[in-house]
């Protein structure tokens, strides 16, 4: 009984280091570009898109904003259906059980 009182601890100090990771990444953004710095994209720890710049010699000057916001909202389209798709497929993995509380696939 004694081990697996340790083993519980364990696994709640365990939890808990993740939480406190999945915060900080959730407060971190990171920033690539594309075309010798010509277009750049940043990103939320969670990988939510928000913002997207186009240097103005790619496009026409009067209509780099409109594109820019499209750009973003098809992006977090597309990761909103992977999402979908992604616990679809858990859930026939898992045979339709839940996950514990607080737990998001893939880690």
């Amino acid at each position: 009984m004694k081990n697996l009182s340790n083993m519980l601890k364990e696994a709640q100090k365990l939890q808990q280091r993740m939480q406190e990771m999945q915060q900080r990444l959730a407060e971190t953004e990171m920033t690539g570009s594309a075309g010798g710095g010509l277009v750049t994209v940043t990103m939320s720890g969670k990988g939510e898109l928000k913002k997207v710049t186009i240097d103005k010699s790619l496009v026409d000057p009067n209509e780099v904003e409109i594109l820019e916001d499209l750009i973003v909202a098809a992006a977090n389209d597309a990761k909103a259906k992977l999402e979908a798709e992604v616990a679809q497929e858990m859930q026939k993995m898992t045979g339709g059980l839940p996950l514990p509380p607080g737990m998001k696939l893939p880690f």
